[in-house]
């Protein structure tokens, strides 16, 4: 009987945990989506965008926006559920059965677990393709004749010319910032959709308010003739902005870790600055360590001061550490950015630290 009773209270414990993470979940995920609509309304009458595109354009972001919220509802869950046990004395009727408050909190961390590894694969797929989806829908809309998406790498159209890039990043340099597309391939057909003209650059770059391809190898079809011409480099007159590309130019943090792989090898293979791709590909990898540092962390307020307050009390605790753990979290990034030490031990620094200050409180109750 003792054998089966840690199982039956672990899932109890998870069970708890998971509810009051869902509940939390949905009212900060119903807030962030209506935010992020309401400022969508803002663009409608821009180009041809209209409501119809601002309201997909907002469903295609939810994947990101749950991955994005979950270490804080998942604080928050943690705290609300091992609080309301703590209220109802079950914490200290699991103590009284023989079970640590380690062994408690290893239970409650279940189901957190589990949807931290839920929201690892969603970054890696879902989230991914709902944010480009979610560009094409916004550029399509706005640009007019000129659309943009990304498989297969960049593409982009205007009129009747096809744009195909490999990759793309924004680039900073004294203050001055442009788009870089790397592989480039410019396709031009007539109106019959025969290709006349095939281009293709190393790179191009937008500044100073044109397109500069460089490295460019270009190929004229005649009817029974193929001309080909090279230029170290030249200027492209286009429409298509800067403005434009660099939308649908994903941010570091929206890629997949293998695209944020490739991005750091080419970065670090031409000796650019690879840092931003880095932050956010290590950010991927020590996701669910701060999940759970952040569920452990609710642990001694769960024995302790939880047991009296309230739900305002509970809440208002969740919050504070939650907002105070992204902050040294990002703060710690920056200093890497600016001291130039590895992001992997900047990341690592904010857990340790906050699990640090935990096992003292924990101790203290003890």
């Amino acid at each position: 009987m003792m054998l089966r009773r840690p199982g039956r209270i672990d899932a109890y414990l998870a069970r708890t945990v998971l509810v009051a993470t869902l509940v939390a979940w949905a009212v900060l995920l119903g807030f962030d989506v209506l935010t992020a609509m309401v400022n969508e309304l803002d663009e409608v009458g821009e180009g041809g965008y209209t409501l119809s595109h601002a309201f997909l354009y907002t469903l295609y972001t939810i994947p990101r926006r749950t991955y994005e919220l979950f270490p804080t509802t998942a604080l928050i869950g943690t705290v609300l559920g091992l609080g309301g046990l703590a209220a109802r004395s079950e914490l200290t009727a699991m103590r009284a059965v023989g079970l640590s408050r380690l062994r408690i909190g290893l239970g409650a961390l279940g189901s957190s677990g589990l949807l931290a590894l839920v929201m690892v694969l969603n970054a890696e797929t879902v989230a991914p393709m709902g944010e480009q989806q979610a560009q094409l829908v916004a550029n399509s809309a706005k640009a007019g004749d000129v659309v943009m998406a990304r498989v297969s790498g960049l593409w982009a159209r205007e009129g009747n010319l096809f744009l195909n890039a490999r990759d793309g990043q924004r680039r900073e340099l004294d203050g001055k910032v442009w788009t870089e597309l790397q592989g480039v391939r410019l396709y031009e057909f007539d109106d019959d959709g025969r290709l006349l003209s095939l281009a293709e650059a190393r790179s191009a770059e937008h500044r100073d308010g044109e397109w500069r391809l460089k490295e460019v190898r270009r190929s004229r079809f005649g009817e029974r003739s193929v001309e080909v011409e090279t230029h170290a480099s030249e200027v492209w007159t286009t429409a298509l902005g800067d403005e434009v590309v660099s939308s649908a130019v994903a941010r570091p943090r929206y890629l997949s870790s293998a695209e944020l792989q490739r991005n750091i090898t080419y970065l670090e293979r031409n000796g650019l600055d690879a840092k931003a791709f880095e932050n956010a590909y290590w950010a991927r990898w020590f996701y669910p360590v701060n999940v759970v540092v952040l569920c452990l962390s609710a642990l001694p307020f769960a024995f302790g001061s939880l047991r009296s307050g309230g739900f305002g009390k509970r809440l208002f605790i969740a919050i504070v550490i939650g907002i105070a753990y992204l902050l040294a979290q990002r703060l710690v990034v920056s200093l890497s950015d600016v001291y130039r030490f590895d992001a992997r031990l900047a990341y690592l620094l904010p857990p340790l630290g906050l699990m640090a200050v935990t096992w003292g409180l924990f101790a203290r109750r003890e």
